[in-house]
């Protein structure tokens, strides 16, 4: 059964199109050389201080989570070049089953 790991953060106005082109070209570059690794979204939506992200990826499983995540899989992989470009974000991640996609 497929995994999906969602994770929000919010970007600094003036950083959210580097903060896109970020995951386009450097995280999602790399998860896709990972094992297991099925697709990834970005889901945007602006707020008063900023722009969310909801960042969704899709694996086949936990175990190849860990191969990007490490054994602590629901901690963040949030490098400090993000880092900078964030106001806040998750610390941990979520989790869920996927059972059922049209």
């Amino acid at each position: 059964m497929a995994i999906s790991r969602h994770w929000t953060g919010v970007a600094k106005r003036e950083r959210a199109g580097e903060y896109i082109a970020h995951l386009q070209h450097d995280t999602f570059k790399k998860l896709a050389t990972i094992d297991g690794f099925i697709r990834a979204s970005i889901l945007k939506r602006d707020l008063d201080d900023g722009v969310e992200f909801l960042i969704e990826t899709e694996w086949e499983s936990i175990e190849s989570i860990k191969k990007f995540a490490g054994d602590y899989v629901d901690t963040a992989v949030v490098p400090s070049v993000a880092q900078a470009m964030l106001i806040r974000y998750d610390k941990k991640v979520r989790h869920y089953e996927i059972h059922f996609r049209v």
